[in-house]
């Protein structure tokens, strides 16, 4: 469970404050542009920290954990992939980033690779790799990395509708094998309710206790529903 126990972010003008308990489980961060969705993200990946309040998860304190150390791994829009090295490198990087990879470990990268769709592409380059194709990359690093808490900031936002579905189902069956607590900012509530059974609002300066999907996007908050249209 990851706790946010009486949170207060303030960057310049801008206030995030938070005060809930995340249990495990998959979950959207959804609220206009510039509410904060990332910036919560950033708190908990440890980019950022609170001027009052403690970031707890199982039971330990990680508010002043720094970024690496955290039992956190975020895959981004743009997947952070390096050109000039294959997909086996690429994923690799997730055990060591020197790639000094022994045997097992080389292994596991090959089974990974697999579990994401993507045998036999060890070889490539992300270049010669579809959208749909690097976004699997990025998330089998992920995967690989095997820290219990997902950070996805909008990952599959420029694919298009059907590729999207499709890797929301694979990080929806993976997520659910390993146990992992997945936060997910979108900005699309379809995205939403086929990925999170609970979602967290953030508005007005505050990210708010995870609450039921449907039902929050079938009756938002003044807010929400002017952003959503």
């Amino acid at each position: 469970m990851l706790e946010f126990r009486d949170i207060l972010l303030r960057q310049g003008g801008f206030t995030l404050a938070a005060d809930f308990a995340l249990p495990q489980g998959r979950h959207a961060v959804i609220g206009a542009s510039g509410s904060g969705k990332s910036t919560l993200l950033a708190l908990v990946g440890g980019f950022l920290s609170p001027e009052r309040g403690r970031l707890v998860w199982d039971g330990q304190d990680i508010t002043g954990m720094a970024p690496g150390r955290r039992p956190v791994s975020t895959l981004f829009q743009h997947h952070n992939l390096f050109p000039h090295l294959t997909v086996a490198q690429n994923v690799g990087m997730g055990l060591r980033p020197d790639l000094r990879l022994d045997r097992a470990q080389k292994d596991r990268v090959t089974q990974v690779l697999e579990e994401v769709g993507l045998g036999g592409t060890a070889d490539r380059r992300p270049g010669a790799l579809s959208g749909g194709q690097q976004g699997r990359v990025a998330l089998a690093r992920v995967l690989l990395r095997a820290r219990p808490l997902l950070l996805l900031d909008e990952p599959f936002a420029a694919l298009g509708p059907a590729l999207k579905s499709e890797m929301l189902a694979l990080l929806s069956r993976i997520v659910d094998e390993t146990g992992a607590t997945v936060l997910m900012v979108t900005h699309d509530p379809a995205d939403a309710r086929a990925f999170a059974p609970l979602t967290v609002l953030v508005e007005d300066g505050r990210a708010h206790a995870p609450c039921p999907t449907g039902p929050l996007l079938d009756d938002p908050p003044p807010g929400l529903r002017a952003y959503l249209g």
